[in-house]
Parts: structure tokens; sequence; C-alpha cells
């Protein structure tokens, strides 16, 4: 059957021409973007075979992709556990956890108080809609969590190694140990951490979970998830959850987060060393009512414990000496070297209000009740020379408060 068709010379080929089935020569020595949704096979029987996981392979990239795969590996080797999980983003990676716990209508969540807002507003908003309990207690306090607990009898705990943002430590230690005595999960957001300063599986939990929006990728560029489960089993439940509600990674972000990790521990090594000196140096300001960060905070032998004392943090939050709001936003509009952004971990120094920002679904008086004033403010520090960041701070500090 004949067709009129001026471009019927060209269909053909524009589709095919450039494809090839064929691996070239030469080893990519970085992991390539496999732009692609869909993976063929020579044969259907081997189709079937990499569909029923019979045969490593692809098939379809909502279930896994080679690029995607690479981060997964990475987080594997830097975290300890079973398997990785990516997600296009920290929150689709943490309800993926949670999910994977098996909630269910009745179930109770014991959640600290100190999280980050968007994970109250999960937990309160959208996993309640579905008969899921949320109790928020203190896991500052060991004793009044592990009765809590006994009281409660949650099926997950949930805690972030470093809170948001007043940067308290957990002790992941004493929490696993009261999940484990009430028969509960531990899922642990581990994002300010990283795996720099801990690995939480060795501390007993079951899911850590990281945003990897955040140090991970570490150049404003992208968002991304990542869980990564102690047991195997519990790596399988996310991996459905991955595949059947489908918040993957997407592979071009993927090749982002894994060139970022790659210089990772260099990064955050040089933002701790400044977030220190940014700290010390507000504690001593007169113009500063508090200063967050856990070096100054902790207990030496948590820090010790948990983190590397030494290296206690890239964040720094402080309450200015006029606590309000109307000053806070002096301080941030002054800000000329530090960028205004709703987010952290990045190579450049960010600022960001949190009762405006991070906390801005929390209500006002709950807010003031967990300490995050209308005066606080959050520094992340990134990788420039701490004395032109001290330098922006203090401008920034004489317009907001004086001098």
């Amino acid at each position: 059957m004949a067709f009129d068709d001026p471009f019927s010379d060209l269909l053909t080929r524009a589709v095919h021409a450039g494809e090839s089935r064929v691996v070239p020569n030469g080893m990519p020595t970085v992991t390539p973007v496999y732009a692609s949704a869909t993976f063929t096979y020579d044969s259907m029987a081997d189709m079937d075979r990499a569909f029923s996981g019979e045969i490593a392979g692809y098939v379809y990239t909502r279930h896994g992709n080679p690029t995607v795969a690479a981060v997964e590996r990475t987080l594997l080797a830097l975290e300890g556990g079973a398997g990785a999980c990516a997600f296009g983003s920290g929150m689709a990676a943490l309800h993926a956890a949670l999910v994977a716990c098996e909630l269910r209508p009745g179930s109770t969540v014991l959640a600290s108080q100190d999280l980050y807002g968007a994970t109250l507003s999960l937990l309160l908003k959208i996993f309640s809609m579905f008969g899921v309990n949320t109790v928020l207690t203190d896991f500052a306090d060991t004793k009044q969590l592990a009765a809590k607990a006994r009281e409660v009898r949650p099926r997950v705990l949930v805690a972030e190694t470093i809170s948001n943002p007043l940067l308290k430590v957990c002790d992941l230690d004493a929490c696993s140990a009261i999940a484990k005595e009430v028969g509960a999960r531990f899922v642990v957001d581990s994002t300010f951490a990283t795996p720099c300063l801990t690995q939480p599986i060795e501390h007993g939990a079951d899911f850590v979970v990281h945003s990897a929006t955040k140090y991970l990728s570490g150049h404003a560029t992208v968002t991304g998830g990542i869980v990564v489960s102690k047991q195997p089993q519990d790596h399988d439940a996310v991996y459905q959850v991955m595949k059947l509600v489908g918040g993957i990674l997407g592979p071009w972000e993927a090749h982002e987060v894994s060139r970022g990790i790659k210089t990772l521990p260099l990064r955050f090594e040089r933002q701790c060393t400044n977030a220190r000196k940014i700290a010390e140096t507000l504690a001593k300001d007169g113009r500063v009512k508090r200063v967050y960060y856990p070096a100054l905070c902790e207990s030496p032998e948590r820090l010790a414990r948990i983190l590397k004392p030494e290296y206690a943090g890239a964040l720094v939050s402080f309450v200015l000496a006029d606590d309000t709001r109307e000053a806070a936003f002096r301080f941030m509009d002054a800000l000329k070297l530090c960028v205004r952004a709703t987010s952290l971990g990045d190579v450049f120094t960010t600022a960001l209000h949190p009762a405006t920002a991070s906390h801005r679904d929390v209500p006002p008086a709950r807010r003031q009740k967990l300490g995050v004033t209308d005066g606080l403010v959050r520094i992340s520090a990134g990788i420039e020379n701490v004395a032109d960041i001290l330098a922006d701070i203090d401008q920034a500090l004489k317009a907001a408060v004086g001098s």
C-alpha cells in the first residue's frame, strides 16, 4: 500500500538511525545519564525474566534506572544497611518510609515535637486522614519519651538526628532502645547530619531518610530524597512504595545528586568549620540573645557518641536581641553575601526565617512553645571565606538591632 507523504524517505531514519543497541568500546568514567523511560531485550523471554527479577536488568524507569541506581549504591555504601531507594524529594522519601512501616487506621506515630514543619504537616494532615494518630513529645527528654512510648504503644518513632531549626542532637541509641522495647520501628531523618557525621543504622535506626536536595547534592540545582533500610524486607517494602506510588528520582536529577555526593566530605568539612566559627562569634555578640549550635548546647558525651564533636554540623540558629519579626526581616533584608533561601546545605551560605518558612504552617502559639520565635534566624554555612560570611552577618545585625 502506497502513501503520499512528502517526508516518507526521512521518517524511519529520523527515528532509528542514531540509536545503537551495541555497547560502545571505552567505558565511561562517570555513570551516564540513562534518559530512557524503557529498556528492551533481545527476546521476550529475557524481558520476562527481567520483569520477574530472575535476571538483573531494567525494564521501566519507574521500577529502576541505572543512573538512579548509582545514587542508591553510593548512599548504601555511606550509610550501611540492606538497600536504598531514591525519590523525587525528601518528603516523598519520608512518606515512603512511613508507608513501609505498615501504618494503618488506629496506628500511632510517636514523633519528635521538634521535627521539620512539613514533616509535622505530613503526619498531622495527610496520615491523619487515613486514621493514623500522631503523638508529639520531647525526644530530648528520653525518660519522658520512654514513658510516653509505653503509654501510647506506637508503631513508629520519628526523629531527626539534628532537629530543625533548634539543632538538638537526638540520642539515637536511647531512642532505638525505646523503640525496640515497645515493638516500634525507628525512622530517622539524618539530612542535617549527613553520613559524614553519623550512620543512624549503626545506632539502631530501621530507616534513614535524607533530603538529597540539601548537602548531598549541595548546589541548589535539584530536589531529591533517599531512604536507606536496615533490613532486606524493609528495603523491599520501600521499593514497592517507590514503584507503585511513583515518586521516583529522575535520571537527570540523579546525575546531579551523584555529582554532588562526590565532593560531600570536602564541602561538609569546610561548612562545619565555618559554622563553628559563626556560632562562637555570635555567642559573644550582645546583639544576639541566644545561639543554637550542637557544640555549644549539647553534652560532650552525647556529641562524642552520636556525632563528631569537632564537626558538630554546618547549621547555626540564633535569636536576635530584638526578638521580633520586624528585626528578623531587617536582618534578612540587609544580607548581601548570604542568600535568603528556603533550603540549606549548599556551597553558598543561606539564611532562613523559620517562623515564615520551615515552620510557617505551625500555629504561632505552638511555635513559641517550641522556641521558634519571631526573632529566630537559621544560617546554613557555605564554603566561602568565613571572614566574609561574618562580615555580612555583622553588617546585617547592625541593620537589625544596631551596633
